[in-house]
């Protein structure tokens, strides 16, 4: 990826995820949220040539060596763009199950599907206010579950993100209103569980 970041074309049309996800959400969360965060993120960075080659992974993981002024743009900016790009591609309209090799994983750190079903529905319902609810590895390929706000990323944490559910109100109040619950259950229909096993078993690679 090179300076000015482009936008991600979604592999999927506005309308392939309904009825979990509607048309109109879609159109608006891609072409106006994720189109403005990434807009913003391009203002943001315009001067900063030192770093015009770098991912929105390696800005994310390294804040630290990158100008405090930049800081907050770079996380709330580049945040939002990373966060979503992400979300896009753990979404298929095609109906998927975890892999047998992947049901193991859930079952060592979590018990069982239906548990970390249940503990991920209450990571995503329990966060106040806008934020994602994450599962995520380490490089071990241990793997946990946590919720950031705003566009914080995992990342930051020293985690990989694998999976995500946005539950920023743009991203189901169309259809769900304030039943955030109902989207969060749904959203486990249009998982791309083999998007999520192939991320996994490449970072711990």
């Amino acid at each position: 990826m090179k300076y000015p970041y482009q936008m991600m074309q979604l592999p999927y049309a506005f309308d392939a995820l309904e009825p979990v996800i509607d048309a109109k959400t879609m159109d608006i969360h891609y072409n106006k949220h994720y189109k403005g965060y990434l807009d913003k993120f391009n203002k943001v960075f315009e001067h900063m040539t030192d770093y015009h080659d770098k991912s929105f992974e390696e800005l994310l993981c390294n804040l630290d060596s990158l100008p405090v002024i930049a800081h907050d743009g770079i996380r709330d900016f580049g945040g939002g763009v990373y966060n979503h790009e992400l979300f896009w591609n753990v979404m298929s309209p095609k109906k998927q199950k975890p892999s047998e090799y992947f049901l193991k994983k859930i079952d060592m750190n979590f018990g069982s599907l239906m548990s970390f079903n249940e503990e991920f529905n209450k990571e995503a319902n329990h966060i106040f206010g806008s934020g994602w609810a994450w599962l995520c590895t380490d490089k071990t390929g241990k793997l946990a579950l946590m919720g950031t706000k705003n566009q914080n990323s995992p990342l930051e944490e020293g985690l990989y993100p694998i999976l995500c559910i946005d539950v920023w109100e743009h991203a189901y109040y169309l259809k769900y209103q304030n039943r955030r619950a109902e989207f969060v259950a749904d959203f486990w229909r249009i998982i791309n569980w083999e998007y999520v096993e192939k991320r996994y078993q490449n970072y711990i690679k």
